[in-house]
């Protein structure tokens, strides 16, 4: 099965990884923009093969694609059992996972792997049902983080939590009527933080599976925030409270 990575750094990257088997690049003709240049090197390097195409060709594939497709083998997810084995082996530091509850937004999904990568986190968990899968805009919008960070896609969030408290991790839950704020919570613990979607945040039986809750105070008269946004405070305050530690 084909699928697609659009975009100078979402292609570079996956050059860079090996960790994707691209096909063929399509790159626009009568542009010598660097990045391009780069591609096109690191493709020959490679011995990928590449052609020079007209921009209206990478138009009906793409709106948005910065001059550059990449066709490649459909992404291949990394198994729950694998993400499990690599959490329980790690020494350095305590494993932190992300959990997303039905996100449908390819833009926010991008954005927060890209943040998860950015801030050296342990892997993104997405459910099978009602939920985006990784896609092109998925891929651009991570700017080539979903190379690098383990995605992992379940049937069943509440009883992979189960089995993530299994694995020693504490399950951190966010929502706007907690009473602990995120700043008060210990994340210096192994863990999983788990978010929902704007509209309807986690559901309830996920809910109550978390160990605990909490909110990010809002002091404006907007009551939420965009959930890349939250996921990129969570993250660094993780960060944050393991170097104070």
């Amino acid at each position: 099965m084909s699928d697609m990575i659009v975009g100078r750094n979402p292609v570079m990257e996956a050059l860079r990884s090996g960790a994707r088997q691209i096909e063929t690049i399509l790159i626009v003709k009568d542009n010598e923009h660097p990045r391009l240049r780069q591609i096109i090197d690191a493709a020959e390097r490679k011995d990928i093969p590449y052609q020079r195409s007209p921009r209206h060709h990478l138009d009906k594939l793409h709106p948005n694609h910065q001059g550059v497709i990449a066709h490649i083998r459909g992404f291949r997810y990394t198994t729950l059992p694998t993400l499990l084995e690599n959490v329980e082996k790690k020494e350095n530091s305590p494993a932190v996972l992300i959990m997303l509850d039905q996100i449908q937004d390819p833009r926010n999904l991008g954005a927060i792997i890209r943040t998860a990568n950015a801030t050296n986190a342990d892997g993104v968990l997405i459910p099978k049902n009602n939920s985006v899968d990784i896609t092109a805009a998925v891929h651009k919008a991570a700017a080539g983080s979903t190379e690098y960070t383990p995605i992992s896609k379940v049937t069943n969030l509440s009883q992979t939590i189960e089995k993530l408290k299994g694995s020693g991790l504490w399950i951190v839950g966010t929502d706007e009527h907690a009473e602990m704020s995120y700043t008060s919570a210990d994340f210096t613990v192994p863990l999983c933080i788990v978010l929902g979607n704007e509209g309807d945040g986690i559901r309830r039986l996920v809910k109550q599976k978390c160990d605990y809750l909490v909110h990010l105070p809002m002091l404006g008269k907007i009551q939420s925030l965009n959930v890349s946004v939250t996921t990129g405070v969570l993250l660094y305050e993780v960060l944050r409270q393991r170097s104070a530690k």
